[in-house]
């Protein structure tokens, strides 16, 4: 194919479907962080209607509407939000790095549709779990559990994505990234719609689960399809190509007498080093030096996406979840506080800054602007620990109005959108076609590794409050 015959994305249609993918990859997750009110009350709680149930049987439901907290919080909700983080990122980390070595000998379809049915699978225990009761322990260790494998079968999705969009224009990430931000606010959407529809908990948490379900359902109908797009299949071609122009000329080589490999014996061996001929066992010592000089030529882009996400994993929301509303308690803005506030405000602002790198790339992939802005976020973490975060025993509280939580998140989101979306757009792009699906793998290792060292400097975070 000749760059002439480069055919177009006819209704954006490739587009709207890594769009799609990138929803699917990060709904899981926000689905459940988001519901994180659910799971603490549903362990609060759990203390306080177990005398109830013992004397009607054990038929009680609960209310959706969200009650306060008791003075003493159970000691399982009140390490939910850091154990839940930890347990969705070290799995992530460490699927991804399997992933970024893997992906070669595992194929593409087997890696997304799997990990899609897998997650489907999973959101439909959840969806069935809702209506069984479970005592405290084995509900923590079931839904952290859940957690973990949410997150592993994401990990490859995600992987396998960012390296199947690296075929494409650059173009073609902000779309990924665009439908991650999205994920965001389909869920703290779908959850407010699930407070305000006063349900019984059961009902309306079932309905929430479902709904995860038929997204994914949507999103494997989506990746079946982009096959059969022209405009896909010519940067599939392009791939191959390129293969193929590599295998021809390394088939050449082979046929020229002079660099012909013998078996050891039939030549001697200073025939093989004029040839300039590597032996067959340096191959893997030149793909290890292919991947180090691949490294080389995206560290900046790979290390600033990493500390881009350690910061907001260590603050968002092991810490931000805790925030506490400065108005008078009894009215009905403490019960949507959290999810406007905080995770709605978040997903909103975050899906702002990833779809704005669709309009403007700025800065460019080798200014230095980008990462001196990456390290400037730093400046959040002081901001949002001294909010009105409770319980509270060191730091003072500075910025005690809401109106303070909701200006630092919605700055502290479109930052984290905007610059993480540039350094994955720009990861791939600073090597060579053939290199930009290992490129790809390598940059989202990097961001699950930020994922992993956020969830474990939320602890640190969280006890200095």
């Amino acid at each position: 194919m000749t760059t002439s015959q480069q055919p177009q994305d006819r209704y954006k249609a490739v587009w709207l479907i890594f769009f799609m993918l990138g929803l699917g990859t990060l709904l899981p997750w926000n689905f459940f962080m988001t519901a994180t009110q659910y799971f603490t009350n549903r362990l609060d709680q759990s203390q306080n209607v177990s005398s109830v149930t013992a004397e009607l049987g054990g038929d009680v439901q609960l209310l959706a509407t969200p009650i306060a907290p008791p003075p003493e919080r159970n000691s399982l909700s009140a390490i939910f939000n850091n154990v839940m983080t930890l347990c969705a990122m070290l799995p992530l980390l460490l699927f991804t790095c399997l992933n970024s070595f893997l992906h070669q000998r595992i194929p593409q379809a087997v890696r997304i549709l799997g990990s899609l049915v897998a997650i489907l699978l999973v959101f439909l225990v959840t969806a069935v779990l809702v209506k069984v009761h479970l005592d405290d322990l084995s509900f923590f260790v079931i839904t952290m559990i859940k957690i973990m494998l949410i997150n592993s079968f994401g990990a490859i999705l995600q992987g396998s994505l960012f390296g199947l969009a690296g075929l494409l224009p650059a173009s073609y990430t902000a779309p990924i990234m665009s439908g991650q931000g999205l994920a965001g606010i389909f869920a703290s959407v779908a959850m407010i719609c699930a407070i305000a529809s006063g349900s019984e908990l059961s009902e309306s948490a079932f309905g929430y689960f479902i709904t995860a379900c038929g997204v994914i359902v949507l999103t494997i109908v989506c990746y079946l399809g982009l096959p059969r797009l022209e405009f896909y299949r010519y940067y599939q071609q392009l791939k191959l190509e390129g293969s193929g122009e590599q295998e021809t000329k390394l088939d050449l080589i082979s046929k020229d007498p002079s660099t012909t490999c013998h078996p050891p014996g039939e030549e001697p061996r200073a025939g093989k080093e004029e040839s300039g001929v590597s032996a067959p066992n340096s191959q893997p010592a030149s793909k290890s030096h292919s991947i180090r000089a691949i490294l080389k030529n995206i560290i900046v882009p790979a290390l600033s996406v990493c500390f881009i996400f350690t910061i907001t994993i260590g603050v968002f929301p092991a810490v931000t979840a805790e925030v506490k509303s400065s108005i008078a308690g009894g009215s009905a803005w403490e019960y949507y506080f959290i999810p406007v506030s905080c995770f709605l405000t978040f997903n909103v602002f975050d899906w702002l800054g990833r779809s704005l790198t669709a309009i403007s790339m700025w800065p460019g992939k080798d200014s230095h602007w980008l990462p001196s802005l990456v390290l400037a976020r730093l400046v959040f973490v002081p901001l949002l620990l001294l909010c009105n975060v409770h319980p509270r025993q060191y730091l003072p509280v500075v910025f005690e109005h809401d109106a303070w939580f909701i200006i630092f998140m919605a700055t502290f989101a479109f930052s984290n959108g905007y610059l993480a979306s540039l350094c994955m757009c720009f990861g791939p792009k600073k090597v060579k076609p053939a290199e930009a699906e290992t490129a790809g793998a390598i940059m989202a290792f990097f961001l699950s590794l930020g994922l992993a060292l956020g969830a474990v400097f939320s602890f640190l975070f969280r006890a200095i409050v």
